[in-house]
């Protein structure tokens, strides 16, 4: 069986600035796993290689085995949240999620369902434009939900949450593992995501630096922030 995400040998730079260089990394299905490093370390850049927004100039970056570009109903394989800000702010959530269905050709039922998920249902029909930054963030988990995908990929999901909202979440992500899906996600707060993740992938200066079990890294005395600090000699990600 193909990992559910596979990177090997990918770099890419922009002008005289070198993104990612040599990056390699895999991600299995029915784990949660952190993608970590310091600003500006190349994430956000090979998330969109990933999901054949930016070309790689060299390597490859696969999804299930194929290429995005070469997968046959992406939003049915790989949901995404990479920006929070795309939903128009007059749309309603629920105007939105119907929109995103039809482009996709997905059941209009499935709105309903990805609002439930969500915990989305008693905002479901306000404008988006009045929305939280929360609000926001499960609007997005909505839509990567709607094609009902075995892998996701998602940059910062906890942003803006409250603590409810992260250790919903947490709780989330481990149902979505456990029922045998793969989770790819970035954050910048160490001490929240410790919680969350099973693995651990860090970059910085665009290579792969670490990449292995959460528990292989942190100790009960050396917590994730620790190790992050050591590996990458740097100061805490903000």
């Amino acid at each position: 069986m193909s990992a559910a995400i596979e990177v090997r040998g990918l770099s890419k730079r922009f002008g005289a600035v070198v993104a990612l260089e040599d990056v390699a990394l895999r991600v299995e299905f029915g784990r949660v796993v952190g993608f970590l490093g310091p600003n500006g370390a190349g994430k956000s850049t090979l998330m969109r290689a990933l999901l054949g927004l930016v070309r790689p100039d060299n390597g490859a970056a696969h999804i299930a085995g194929l290429p995005y570009a070469h997968l046959t109903a992406p939003a049915k394989r790989v949901g995404a949240v990479l920006d929070i800000a795309s939903a128009h702010p007059r749309m309603t959530a629920r105007a939105h999620l119907r929109t995103y269905a039809a482009l996709g050709g997905m059941a209009r039922s499935r709105v309903d369902t990805v609002l439930s998920l969500v915990e989305a249902q008693s905002y479901a029909d306000r404008r988006i434009g009045t929305f939280s930054t929360g609000m926001r963030q499960r609007l997005a988990l909505a839509t990567a939900m709607l094609g009902d995908p075995d892998i996701l990929v998602l940059d910062e999901p906890s942003n803006g949450l409250d603590p409810s909202g992260i250790a919903w979440l947490r709780t989330f992500l481990h149902s979505f593992a456990d029922a045998g899906g793969a989770v790819l996600l970035s954050s910048h707060v160490l001490h929240e995501i410790e919680h969350t993740i099973d693995d651990v992938i860090l970059i910085d200066h665009g290579r792969t630096v670490w990449t292995g079990p959460l528990e292989q890294l942190v100790t009960k005395d050396a917590p994730l922030e620790e190790a992050f600090l050591r590996l990458t000699q740097k100061g805490p990600l903000s």
